[in-house]
């Protein structure tokens, strides 16, 4: 019976992972097709609507698999809102698409590594996403971003979690924040599965259901002082973490 259930986590799983895969590569050719010749504007906005719905599909095929328990409602309250910098921790390689889902017009900041990616390159710029380096650009495309009103998803950790609660902050949150005169809004995704976490075994397949939460911390204000502004975010990332299901995991392996 062990060996079935591993076997049926397995397919799930991967399988999951191929269905994205077919997606993704799906929606890029048809994108490029179809968005590609269109103005910036209605470029961008075409290909954020789109990635929404691909990836809120997607989201579905997760739940319905039986393979997650995914609770991602908070993020709702952001549409329509001030223009933010979005501040999530970061303990998954999926997280982005995540936000994706729920937002129609929400840029993110990548790293050029994603922006060069063969397989999601092509639809991140299509998207107008940011690339992280070099910073001042960076700074500049991200404040342009909040001064159109769109807000901006910015992992502050720079990489995948690996201590609990959260590795030592970039800055680069908080120039941005100052430079365009907004808030932090911060988030925190809650798991209970180390996996797509930093270190996870490309095939080794996770416990399933995975239970998955996002939901909404404060929302710091514009602060001139990227010290201060920083310590804040670290301060609130350990209060609303301490409990986190991922303590059982993040730094002890």
């Amino acid at each position: 019976m062990v060996f079935l259930r591993r076997c049926r986590e397995y397919l799930t799983a991967y399988g999951l992972l191929a269905v994205l895969a077919v997606m993704i590569l799906g929606w890029t050719i048809l994108a490029l097709l179809i968005l590609a010749p269109l103005p910036r504007r209605w470029r961008r906005a075409g290909a954020r609507h789109s990635m929404m719905a691909g990836f809120c599909l997607f989201s579905r095929f997760l739940v319905w698999s039986g393979a997650v328990r995914l609770d991602l409602t908070a993020i709702d309250a952001l549409r329509g809102g001030p223009p933010v910098i979005l501040a999530p921790n970061h303990p998954s390689s999926i997280d982005a698409i995540f936000f994706l889902a729920r937002h129609p017009d929400l840029a993110c900041i990548l790293k050029p590594a994603l922006l060069n990616n063969f397989f999601l390159g092509a639809g991140a710029r299509l998207a107008g996403f940011i690339r992280s380096d070099p910073p001042l650009r960076m700074i500049k495309e991200a404040v342009a971003e909040l001064k159109r009103g769109a807000p901006v998803l910015l992992f502050p950790e720079g990489t995948r979690t690996t201590r609990h609660p959260v590795n030592a902050l970039t800055g680069s949150v908080a120039v941005i924040a100052r430079h365009a005169g907004v808030p932090v809004q911060v988030a925190l995704i809650e798991t209970d599965s180390p996996y797509l976490g930093k270190g996870w075994p490309l095939l080794k397949a996770p416990r399933l259901p995975i239970r998955y939460r996002v939901r909404l911390g404060s929302r710091l204000p514009v602060s001139r002082d990227t010290d201060s502004c920083l310590q804040a975010l670290s301060r609130e990332y350990a209060a609303q973490l301490a409990q986190a299901p991922q303590r059982a995991w993040i730094g002890g392996r």
